[in-house]
């Protein structure tokens, strides 16, 4: 595997390297010494499989507040999408900005991103599947989210969204009070937001 550093801070684009002969490939996805090596998480305690039957469609902007952040190992499995990360942590370096990348069956290309950093994608063809790793369990009072189409994002999305869910589409606008990493220790049983 080869390990490109992004814009945002501590995330990165992974790339395999595939060994073909006459029956195919085969090629590693995980290695344990290899993101060590990488500084990347070597322990991931739940594995996602998120299914779209139609392209365009949109699943995002999601992350977890801490002590629930999780850090999120992101491959297209089938099809083809536009992940998008946003970095939400205030004190890091690379606060606000966000990264783009297409993910494909076909480029096997993934996208570690950590902690404390949003996630959503657009799926680019029908029947595309996502897989992804995550270090921290679900949390719903954890959880969190902002509009895919906020300006303060300024993410340039390759069409209008046709499938969005209910919660998605009611997802606010980011306010940086409501969406503070801090925040969780007063959310014991608070609804779902």
């Amino acid at each position: 595997m080869r390990f490109f550093s992004t814009a945002i801070h501590g995330a990165m684009r992974i790339a395999l390297e595939p060994h073909a002969d006459e029956r195919g490939q085969f090629a590693r996805s995980f290695c344990s010494k290899e993101f060590a090596a990488a500084g990347l998480p070597t322990q991931f305690c739940q594995s996602n499989l998120s299914q779209s039957v139609q392209a365009g469609t949109l699943r995002g902007m999601h992350y977890q507040l801490a002590p629930h952040a999780e850090g999120k190992l992101i491959r297209c499995t089938t099809g083809s999408l536009l992940d998008v990360i946003v970095d939400v942590r205030p004190d890091s370096p690379s606060f606000r900005q966000h990264v783009t990348a297409t993910l494909s069956a076909e480029n096997q290309v993934a996208l570690y991103l950590p902690p404390g950093v949003a996630h959503g994608f657009l799926t680019l063809l029908p029947h595309t599947e996502a897989h992804y790793w995550v270090t921290a369990a679900y949390a719903p009072d954890a959880e969190r989210g902002f509009r895919y189409d906020d300006p303060w994002l300024g993410i340039t999305w390759p069409q209008v969204p046709r499938v969005l869910s209910d919660k998605d589409a009611a997802w606010p606008a980011y306010d940086p009070d409501f969406h503070r990493l801090d925040r969780l220790s007063g959310l014991a049983g608070a609804p779902n937001t």
